[in-house]
């Protein structure tokens, strides 16, 4: 069932990396490497940091088959429709909701310290998200402009970690954790949620307010 789990928050990271190839101008080689680069490097880094050879992606050809998959079924869906608005938002909350719950397991299970956890499964949520930013010449990327982004996976990560300390099973714990992330991050993004900015701080009697 976790196994399943995974392949929606890749598949969602997949059709994200193509979604942002396409607003991006991008040719459809480009949609394909934005769809890997998006679902593997998160979870590649965090392999790395585990000392975990070899790495997870390397010898599952269901989760190689998925991503090529979806790229293609994206990239046929937006040949003949537009894009719907926010969808790159919103593909992208569930690849992020998802991916990090696996994170926080995939630490627990290999022993991590429950900080290193939480650490290790932000980093395997966001990590996607910002190479697939970077690659597609977007500065800064997702991530260091909407504050709630980095923090819903953080939320999500302590939720999990919770959640494992009091007995819950593996995958309700997995769901619970995952919804909590997606409504964070859902919510800003229709609320416009934010943290306040320096700017804003400033304008509320900080150093520069007369």
């Amino acid at each position: 069932m976790l196994h399943v789990l995974y392949l929606v928050g890749v598949s969602a990271f997949a059709a994200s990396g193509v979604l942002a190839a396409y607003r991006a101008n991008m040719d459809p080689f480009g949609g394909l490497v934005l769809a890997f680069a998006a679902s593997i490097s998160g979870g590649t880094l965090r392999d790395l940091f585990l000392g975990r050879q070899p790495l997870y992606w390397t010898h599952d050809w269901i989760l190689l088959t998925v991503i090529i998959c979806v790229g293609v079924a994206t990239m046929i869906y937006l040949r003949f429709w537009s894009l719907p608005r926010k969808a790159l938002l919103v593909v992208d909350a569930i690849g992020l909701s998802v991916v990090t719950v696996i994170g926080a397991r995939a630490a627990i299970e290999a022993g991590a310290t429950p900080l290193a956890v939480i650490i290790l499964a932000v980093l395997t949520g966001v990590a996607g998200e910002v190479i697939r930013d970077v690659l597609c010449g977007e500065f800064p990327p997702l991530l260091l402009r909407e504050d709630v982004y980095a923090i819903a996976a953080l939320t999500g990560a302590c939720c999990y970690l919770a959640l494992h300390h009091l007995g819950t099973g593996a995958t309700p714990a997995a769901a619970i954790s995952a919804g909590v992330v997606f409504a964070l991050r859902m919510g800003a993004v229709y609320l416009g949620l934010h943290l306040p900015r320096p700017q804003q701080l400033r304008g509320r009697g900080g150093p520069d307010a007369h």
